[in-house]
């Protein structure tokens, strides 16, 4: 357990406040030391017992003072970092409260948060109000424990509170987010990939970029030196300025030999969220052209000779070399139609996107949970993972595209588009990009401003 410091909320009486700012200019972990090696608590002496206090407990005792028996109550505030090995009861329990209290306390906060599945390095909240000030030097009045917080993720925080009757309640809240954009561009001379982390995007974010754009972007066939590219998205901080996480992409845009690809994010009426062109035509496309990430490409669709059978023959699919275990991604809505061995294919998997198109999966190490003939899966899903079975020299994706029950190179079928927006809600959308067209142009590369509403 470490204690990060202590702070006063509120004062009501002279002393309290004065007794409040002594305590923010001590470093209860680690006192400064003097040239000649002595303490040196400035502006604190050692013979003050506030100071004293400080240095024997977990938390501050008051300082006695005989002339105010009457000082009206303050409270104050504790930070503790949990540490390795420890509990919320054990922390509770050495910052000086009562253990029934502290009990109650945690069975309160346990409605919202599981108290066993704290973290190491998580802060704890202690929330005291100091007792009335005693002129018994031999039997000090004991501080009240009121309550305490704690962060269980980035976007929320529970509240535990003592009640005027003396139990205490808990309540969530919503913590205050402030989303920023950001912008980013830069030109392309090896891989995308390489020029984003070049132009100090994230690469969690350059990932997204690179699936947004793989609808209509062959990035190992298409991407030449000198293409460039610009991408503008979200930062998430919280309501002391401290950055949480990168957020969406909210515009982006390929030059590819002189040619634009852009896609906007827009949400619909109805709160659904899609990516759509400059001209209201959805990015997502019915069929993935590739379904799984990070692979590379180790055979193409046509007539080759076969490694291990030893003779030419049709290839009537992809491979994607990857390292087995490799998540694989449904290339679209639909149904299992099959999943299971299938001769050389080893474990083969089948998926039924409308009456004209099917995808197959094989040599899978194995199939997702759930995942099985006659169940429903969405484009994305994870439904199996990169193996090495059947007649297989390494680990690897075989990936087809069917249609009409006949295969067809999945790099040139010409996929189904997605949805297009007409009317009105063209109308709305085309005002939307506008502004964010606005927007982007009104950042500087990399700088963060604040995102439009």
């Amino acid at each position: 357990m470490k204690i990060k410091g202590i702070y006063v909320i509120a004062a009501t009486s002279a002393l309290a406040l004065v007794f409040a700012l002594n305590v923010l200019q001590v470093d209860v972990g680690a006192p400064n030391r003097g040239d000649d090696g002595t303490m040196a608590m400035a502006p604190l002496s050692l013979g003050n017992p506030a100071t004293a206090a400080t240095l024997l407990t977990r938390r501050p005792m008051r300082p006695i003072d005989a002339r105010a028996p009457e000082a009206l109550p303050a409270v104050y505030s504790q930070r503790i970092e949990v540490g390795k090995g420890d509990t919320l009861a054990d922390l509770l329990h050495g910052a000086g409260i009562d253990r029934t209290e502290a009990h109650y306390a945690i069975k309160a906060l346990s409605e919202y948060v599981n108290p066993r599945r704290i973290r190491r390095g998580q802060d704890v909240t202690l929330t005291f109000e100091s007792a009335p000030i005693s002129v018994d030097k031999r039997s000090p009045n004991r501080d009240t424990f009121i309550g305490l917080a704690i962060e269980p993720d980035y976007k929320t925080e529970v509240h535990v509170a003592r009640t005027p009757d003396g139990t205490f309640r808990a309540e969530q809240r919503a913590k205050t987010l402030k989303h920023t954009s950001t912008r980013a561009e830069g030109t392309i001379n090896s891989s995308l990939y390489v020029a984003g982390r070049d132009a100090g995007v994230p690469a969690v974010v350059i990932a997204r970029l690179i699936r947004l754009l793989s609808w209509d972007v062959d990035f190992q066939r298409d991407i030449r030196s000198g293409d460039q590219f610009e991408v503008m998205y979200e930062r998430v901080s919280d309501k002391n300025g401290k950055a949480l996480y990168n957020g969406a992409v909210t515009f982006a845009a390929l030059t590819l030999s002189g040619e634009r690809i852009t896609v906007y994010r827009y949400q619909m009426p109805d709160g659904s969220i899609e990516y759509y062109d400059q001209d209201g035509k959805a990015s997502r496309k019915a069929l993935m052209r590739t379904p799984i990430d990070g692979a590379r490409m180790s055979s193409t669709f046509g007539a080759r000779k076969h490694p291990i059978l030893g003779y030419t023959r049709m290839h009537k699919g992809v491979d994607f070399a990857a390292p087995s275990g490799t998540p694989i991604y449904a290339a679209g809505n639909g149904t299992v139609a099959y999943a299971g061995r299938h001769g050389g294919y080893g474990n083969y998997l089948k998926i039924r996107h409308n009456g004209t198109y099917e995808t197959a999966y094989a040599h899978l190490k194995g199939f997702a949970r759930g995942v099985r003939a006659g169940n429903r899966v969405e484009q994305g899903q994870v439904i199996g993972y990169v193996g090495t079975t059947g007649r297989s020299t390494g680990p690897h994706l075989h990936y087809e595209v069917l249609l009409s029950g006949k295969q067809v190179n999945p790099l040139r079928i010409r996929m189904p588009s997605g949805r297009a927006l007409s009317g009105k809600e063209l109308q709305q959308f085309q005002a939307y990009r506008a502004k964010q067209d606005r927007l982007y142009a009104s950042l500087k590369n990399t700088e963060v401003a604040a995102a439009a509403d």
